[in-house]
């Protein structure tokens, strides 16, 4: 039985495999691409500017998820980077 980890790995693998064996990248995620596109059209009743807009904010929305998750990240590494240097300074053999 695999752990999540290693199914983890076997899936990148694979994607890596079949990205690799792929000849035509764009036509790949070309039905993707359409339909995102038309699910914009659709929330915008058919007006391309509109569905333009709503494009965008999508991505805005997806950007701004990500500059916090970074943030996050950032922090919490932070904290552990402390928290092990306050214990190495009392002692702790396991600290770095």
């Amino acid at each position: 039985m695999l752990t999540n980890s290693e199914r983890s790995q076997l899936g990148k693998l694979a994607a890596h495999e079949s990205w690799g064996r792929c000849t035509d990248r764009a036509g790949r995620t070309a039905n993707a691409r359409a339909a995102l596109d038309q699910k914009f059209l659709d929330e915008a009743s058919g007006d391309p500017v509109r569905a333009a807009s709503l494009r965008k904010a999508h991505f805005a929305r997806l950007a701004l998820k990500s500059a916090v998750a970074r943030r996050k990240a950032r922090d919490l590494t932070a904290t552990a980077v402390k928290a092990e240097s306050e214990l190495a300074s009392l002692g702790d053999p396991d600290a770095a």
